[in-house]
């Protein structure tokens, strides 16, 4: 366990739990995620004493950069954990402010067939730390605030659900990263149990659904899921996650040439969605070397963006980044561990 893995509540107890004043968590906390320290010693308010146990029971541990990727307002990185695993983060650059796409697995069993993490088994799950870490390296070679997060790299976040919340807190904390909680996305491939649970979570994250499929038999083919929560369930546990929250949900539609870009389908996918607080983020498809898919061109994009637009879905279709570069979630790591 590292000093990055505990919450500021986890860090307090801790601090109790050792004759200390709880309010050092809080100065601990500052000089991690505010003044951005790299040891202990420059922590100049914390009594010697107070280091030495710090340093004995949490090493402050990062993870290592092993590449960075740059193409016009991108960069992928690959990093690597201390037993040599390796994962990526994104970083995009927008008009209003630095968003990153981190990874919260190694790997991911979720299998999905047009996904280059799919076609790498799970290795773990990356803890809180591990995840937080990404953030932080990533904001000292940028020299710039990140403003907004997605849970939406290597892994799925909800298989790793309890790391995943602990990481949301770190990052939203006042005295942490303070990232607003309208500013993190949480993106799953449908795991039902974890949309429930989800739904009581007090924080206003957003929740985005990776659908790109509008029947059970095409998503049965495309994502192996689906045959444990079928589609029926999961937009049933959306319509009473919405309920319950008040909040929209994004669905995320990766559009494969002649496979789920048809007019049936765009059909489909109005009659799947219509009444659900919602909008639909298109998505060109990044290829890959691995996998047999192509995208679709940008006339078939837009004649599945008017039908949906023409039924009134609210629907956008995403700004692409890095197509110089290797962009597809997973690649890079494939890259690097396949050579």
């Amino acid at each position: 366990m590292t000093i990055y893995d505990l919450t500021k509540k986890e860090l307090e107890e801790y601090f109790e739990s050792n004759n200390e004043k709880k309010f050092r968590a809080t100065q601990v906390y500052i000089w991690l995620y505010q003044k951005k320290a790299k040891s202990y010693q420059e922590m100049t308010d914390l009594k010697k004493e107070t280091i030495a146990l710090l340093e004995k029971d949490l090493p402050m541990t990062y993870i290592k950069t092993i590449k960075v990727e740059k193409d016009k307002d991108v960069n992928k990185y690959l990093f690597e954990l201390e037993d040599k695993e390796h994962i990526e983060a994104v970083l995009m650059k927008h008009d209003y402010g630095n968003s990153i796409c981190v990874s919260s697995q190694v790997g991911c069993n979720m299998g999905c067939k047009f996904c280059e993490s799919g076609r790498r088994k799970k290795v773990r799950n990356l803890t809180a730390g591990e995840i937080v870490t990404q953030l932080l390296t990533i904001e000292e070679e940028l020299k710039a605030k990140i403003t907004h997060v997605v849970l939406m790299g290597i892994g799925e976040p909800f298989d790793n659900y309890n790391e995943i919340i602990k990481f949301i807190r770190i990052i939203n904390d006042p005295k942490g990263l303070a990232i607003g909680s309208r500013h993190i996305t949480i993106s799953t491939s449908g795991i039902i149990p974890q949309i429930e649970e989800f739904s009581d979570f007090p924080l206003q994250v957003n929740l985005a659904i990776s659908l790109h499929a509008p029947n059970n038999k095409l998503r049965d083919e495309l994502m192996p899921i689906n045959k444990a929560y079928p589609l029926e369930e999961l937009i049933n546990s959306v319509k009473k996650y919405v309920e319950k929250t008040n909040r929209r949900v994004t669905f995320e539609y990766i559009l494969l040439k002649e496979i789920n870009d048809t007019k049936e389908c765009a059909n489909q996918l109005v009659k799947l969605l219509k009444g659900i607080n919602c909008y639909v983020n298109l998505i060109p498809y990044n290829e890959t070397e691995n996998i047999e898919y192509e995208r679709s061109n940008m006339f078939q994009i837009m004649k599945f963006y008017d039908i949906l637009k023409k039924n009134n879905i609210n629907v956008t279709i995403r700004k692409e980044f890095g197509t110089k570069i290797s962009a597809a979630c997973g690649q890079l790591r494939s890259k690097k561990e396949e050579i």
